[in-house]
């Protein structure tokens, strides 16, 4: 097996292994990548997420030198690579479409970075075995690509990456061409190497549940820009930005004008956790409203904000049922728990929606 990264060499220290400084790519007059600074650990696992055209993916090339930088700098373990190529950056890299050599056998496709490296042939053959063992493909060693599952393929192109022990490991939406189950199953595999091994990695993604479930902290970024960085945790429950709040899971989203701890939405007013004036966001997760049939919610307290509607339509699906519902301030959209006896609450019914105070998102506007 291979070793973990601690054994395997003398690295830099825990912050800053994977630097980014004020990392900027242009094409003509168009900004990709605007001031893009980032700090990875030795070990940690970082995904870049964000929608198509956000610079995810065009950041990750300019780490792994396939797009020349036009400003700014880039260090890997305190060593400046930003115009070392690619060959000379001890990097490894999964593609989306595995870019697997199709005329090789699995053992061959694992070998050729260490023999391009220089390694004596039985040495690389003993290391891409470990390889190939790490990934769970021992028997599969003589087959080809097409012989293969798209997991399959894929854990060959993990493989082939891990063989060369780089520093820093780059994954290209690698789990995209898979099918849910067996995205479930890599993110869990992926991860646990990663984990094991200590590789510092990049992993970048437009699908939240690989982020938030695998990585250890997730940059979302938008038109170019770094929107923020942070744990899952922060990202979900604290956003700093109204694309954070939206893009990270669901949300509801309202405007008003605030004064003090008190919203004004039309004729209803709703209580805020602390004082705000002028015009805000306010944003307020579907799992975490309460619906209650019409006379049976409890009274209101200073820590509940309640609104009544009416039920337009539901959607079942399977651990959730999804209600969109007419409100006096605006259509909202609540998720209910099917666990245990639920009893769906058909379109036109009479209902009270409550949520915490504490769980109202607010992010004032620009004016």
């Amino acid at each position: 097996m291979l070793p973990p990264a601690p054994e395997r060499r003398n690295r830099a220290s825990e912050a800053g292994y994977l630097s980014l400084r004020s990392v900027r790519k242009c094409y003509g007059t168009f900004t990709a990548v605007d001031s893009l600074t980032i700090d990875v650990a030795q070990g940690e696992m970082v995904a870049f997420l964000g929608p198509s055209g956000c610079g995810k993916s065009t950041s990750l090339r300019m780490i792994a030198g396939l797009s020349e930088v036009t400003s700014g700098s880039i260090f890997i373990a305190g060593r400046d690579v930003t115009q070392v190529p690619t060959y000379k950056r001890d990097i490894g890299l999964v593609f989306q479409n595995y870019a697997l050599f199709p005329h090789m056998k699995v053992l061959q496709n694992v070998m050729f970075g260490l023999l391009m490296r220089g390694m004596d042939k039985a040495q690389a053959r003993r290391r891409a075995m470990e390889a190939i063992e790490q990934v769970q493909l021992s028997g599969r060693e003589n087959h080809r690509p097409a012989e293969l599952s798209g997991g399959q393929q894929q854990r060959v192109a993990l493989a082939r990456a891990l063989v060369t022990e780089p520093a820093v490991l780059l994954f290209d939406e690698p789990l995209s061409n898979l099918d849910a189950k067996l995205r479930d199953e890599m993110r869990s595999e992926i991860r646990n190497i990663q984990k094991s091994l200590g590789i510092t990695s990049i992993f970048v993604t437009h699908d939240q549940t690989e982020a938030l479930s695998m990585c250890d902290r997730v940059a979302v970024l938008n038109e170019g820009r770094l929107e923020q960085i942070g744990t899952p945790y922060e990202l979900y429950e604290a956003p700093r930005t109204p694309f954070v709040a939206s893009f990270v899971g669901r949300s509801n989203t309202l405007s008003g004008d605030a004064h003090g701890a008190q919203l004004h939405l039309g004729a209803k007013t709703l209580t805020l956790s602390r004082s705000h004036h002028g015009r805000v966001s306010i944003m307020v997760r579907p799992h975490r409203i309460r619906l209650h049939p019409a006379g049976t919610a409890p009274e209101p307290t200073g820590q509940l904000n309640q609104v009544a509607g009416r039920i337009v339509q539901s959607f079942y699906a399977g651990d959730v049922l999804q209600y969109e519902v007419d409100t006096d301030i605006g259509r909202l959209s609540v998720e209910t728990s099917t666990h245990g006896a639920f009893v769906p609450h058909p379109a036109g019914s009479a209902v009270m929606l409550e949520w915490a105070v504490a769980d109202t998102l607010v992010h004032e506007q620009a004016t």
